[in-house]
């Protein structure tokens, strides 16, 4: 069977991380990370977070899920009903107010919809949200280091290697395609089924986790799911093809996973979804400690193609 996996040749496109992506990526921080002041020398004003506590009564009575304690709200952003935020301007911290409310005629829940209600409510805390200073303090408070130049070497050093991991990924994906492509192997009509079914039974499962199902996502992108069957046969058949070369490259090599290996494979598993290995232990069946093997024989293949690969490294220093 003609197959060539060792000796392969691909380039490595390294790209270097510039001091405009350092700069955008702390700008993003910036703006990702307000600077919260505590106010105490004036009452409240709009735009100010104020930490309050509230119970909610109709005619007297407290009403469920009306009550909150140490809630935060922004005042002027429309977040609480109509008239609700208004009555919190001019206040101060420790001040406690009956704000008056009238419930929208709309208001999703029926109990309410239409009602006079109070709310008696307890300012705790008054805040206001400023931007940092590219500076220190920035690097303590959000950076976690000493120096706004330690913040940025570590930022620097952050992207280069996520940079660096996702191009080494690249290449030994691209490896191992090339090997999948050297194979004398013709995929079946049955195997490219299922690879198909399982491809749209992960994207169901995916769509699933965001409150969707398959039915809306056609409907949305205009399709239908035989059309997404149809479309989805290239990767499957690429799929199939590249598993087949896997497997042949563990036949040939002798390749096995080690209790070690499988145990440790588990422990990122375990790590990745903040998890203990004790509490990974209820979902480990056969066919999860199956996909666990392949997953590190597929490693084992990758690794073995790219130390073996003449590999040329080109850098590009455009960001």
């Amino acid at each position: 069977m003609s197959f060539t996996y060792r000796g392969l040749k691909a380039t490595l496109e390294r790209h270097i991380i510039t001091g405009e992506e350092i700069d955008r990526q702390i700008e993003r921080l910036r703006q990702q990370n307000p600077r919260i002041a505590h106010v105490d020398n004036r009452p409240t004003e709009n735009g100010d977070e104020v930490v309050l506590d509230y119970a909610g009564f109709c005619d007297g009575v407290q009403f469920p899920g009306g009550t909150a304690e140490k809630q935060t709200l922004v005042l002027g952003s429309g977040t609480f009903i109509p008239g609700f935020e208004e009555q919190l301007l001019d206040k101060v911290p420790g001040e406690e107010v009956v704000v008056k409310v009238m419930f929208p005629a709309q208001y999703h829940s029926a109990d309410l919809a239409g009602k006079a209600a109070e709310f008696r409510c307890k300012i705790h805390e008054i805040r206001v949200k400023t931007q940092y200073e590219l500076d220190d303090t920035f690097a303590k408070e959000v950076g976690g280091c000493e120096t706004f130049a330690e913040m940025r070497e570590k930022l620097a050093q952050s992207l280069q290697a996520y940079t660096d991991e996702r191009g080494e990924m690249d290449l030994q994906d691209r490896l191992l395609r090339q090997a999948a492509a050297t194979l004398e192997f013709t995929p079946s009509e049955k195997q490219i089924e299922a690879e198909v079914g399982e491809q749209i039974q992960n994207l169901t499962a995916q769509l699933n986790q965001q409150g969707l199902s398959l039915e809306m996502y056609c409907q949305f992108m205009n399709t239908t799911e035989e059309k997404l069957r149809e479309d989805a046969k290239g990767n499957a058949e690429a799929s199939v093809r590249i598993q087949a070369a896997i497997e042949q490259v563990v036949y040939n090599e002798n390749m096995e996973a080690t209790k070690e290996e499988i145990g440790q494979a588990m422990a990122i598993i375990a790590r990745q979804n903040n998890m203990t290995l004790e509490q990974l232990k209820p979902y480990v069946d056969a066919e999860f400690e199956a996909a666990v093997v392949r997953s590190v024989l597929t490693s084992k293949v990758m690794k073995l193609i790219r130390d073996s690969a003449e590999i040329t490294e080109t850098q590009d220093f455009q960001g």
